[in-house]
């Protein structure tokens, strides 16, 4: 019960000094406290997180202020989330950190929600009537979170103005596909200057020859997944299809090698790499990366590169399995920090959603990376010798 206790305390006070970085966002004192009622609610042990049980745990009447939060009262989320990711970047900063793009579903019912369609939904892995929601994470050695969303809206919504201002949407609003979304958020990470060494992506968005080379231009180091039609410049032609690269390669190209654990243990894989692209600049080099199945060697997936020349092929498998750590944070956020849990149709009210449903899914991670490195002080052994010293390995 004390233990309870504490790591109740311990959630308030993060969330508390959280709030405070934005708190001027907001220009009375109800949707200040309402918004902190909200990020409390979405952290709390609830079976279900919508508009009653999140004012129930705040012990408002109903759910009228929560409502108001959401979708009445003038506020910003782009300008709460860029104080969000201040924290991020404070508290999990990493130079060798890796963004990652990726969408994720949320199931819904009815026509008027904002973006709603049957589409694809990997979330559920056919296609249902749904919300797609295209997100990027940071991942760093000591965590990984959400750190910019959009929602995707369809041409079927896009071209029917009327049905767009009904959900809050605005006539400036227009169509973007998936990977335009993407291009934004990466460059608003670079315009804010967030530390970063890569960018991976799956082939959704890594098939576009048009942003990987809009990252090379602005040398921006990738891994990123592509499909088996998907073709480069080589030696020996232009346009090679990347699926010709590697049935004649020696066996001893072919490295057995893990990208990472899953919840059922290593992902192993056999990987091998193909350098292409001869004219590149001396200190880069890029590469066509090829991943087997180790029970199906017939099932090959592959990657396009672009990184410092020297790069080694073990770095790069690295990279490539990093893109799984949004797949967490989406579990993590959805399961702990109610990120699917929401009634909103309104186009702002679903960033405002998700807005601070990410701000207490980074307080969560800062919460646990601090953990994590207060067990490391208790069991690494004292040293003698400081780890900057002269003589150390340092």
């Amino acid at each position: 019960m004390g233990g309870e206790l504490a790591d109740a305390r311990l959630w308030a006070g993060e969330l508390e000094a959280l709030h405070e970085r934005f708190v001027h966002r907001f220009s009375r004192t109800e949707p200040r406290e309402s918004a902190l009622a909200y990020m409390r609610g979405l952290v709390a042990p609830l079976e279900r997180k919508n508009g009653w049980t999140l004012a129930g745990e705040a012990g408002h009447g109903g759910p009228d202020r929560i409502h108001r939060l959401l979708n009445r009262i003038d506020w910003e989320a782009d300008e709460v989330l860029g104080d969000v990711r201040e924290y991020v970047v404070e508290q999990l900063g990493d130079a060798d950190a890796v963004l990652i793009v990726d969408d994720t579903g949320f199931l819904k019912k009815g026509v008027r929600s904002a973006g709603v369609q049957r589409q694809y939904s990997g979330t559920a892995g056919r296609t249902e009537n749904s919300q797609i929601g295209v997100f990027l994470a940071y991942a760093g050695n000591r965590g990984r979170t959400l750190i910019d969303r959009r929602l995707y809206l369809p041409a079927s919504w896009t071209d029917d103005r009327e049905r767009c201002r009904a959900a809050g949407i605005a006539d400036t609003v227009g169509f973007e596909t998936k990977v335009v979304m993407a291009k934004v958020m990466v460059r608003r990470a670079i315009a804010d200057r967030i530390p970063f060494r890569w960018v991976t992506a799956d082939a959704a968005y890594g098939f576009s020859k048009g942003w990987r080379t809009e990252l090379e231009r602005a040398d921006v180091f990738h891994v990123m997944a592509t499909t088996r039609h998907d073709t480069v410049v080589t030696r020996w032609a232009i346009d090679h299809p990347v699926h010709d690269l590697f049935p004649g390669l020696p066996r001893q190209k072919w490295k057995r090698r893990s990208c990472g654990d899953s919840a059922h243990g290593p992902r192993v894989y056999d990987w091998a790499r193909v350098e292409v692209r001869p004219w590149h600049r001396e200190d880069r080099q890029h590469w066509v990366i090829a991943r087997r199945s180790v029970r199906r060697p017939e099932e090959i997936s592959y990657y396009i590169a672009y990184c410092p020349a020297g790069t080694t092929l073990d770095e790069l498998i690295r990279i490539a399995g990093s893109r799984w750590a949004v797949e967490e944070c989406f579990q993590s956020a959805k399961q702990e920090c109610g990120l699917d849990d929401y009634q909103v149709r309104r186009y702002d009210g679903w960033h405002r959603h998700m807005t601070l449903a990410m701000a207490a899914h980074a307080c969560l991670t800062v919460l646990r990376a601090r953990e994590t490195d207060t067990g490391k002080a208790e069991t690494d052994p004292p040293s003698s010798c400081p780890s900057r010293c002269p003589n150390s390995d340092a």
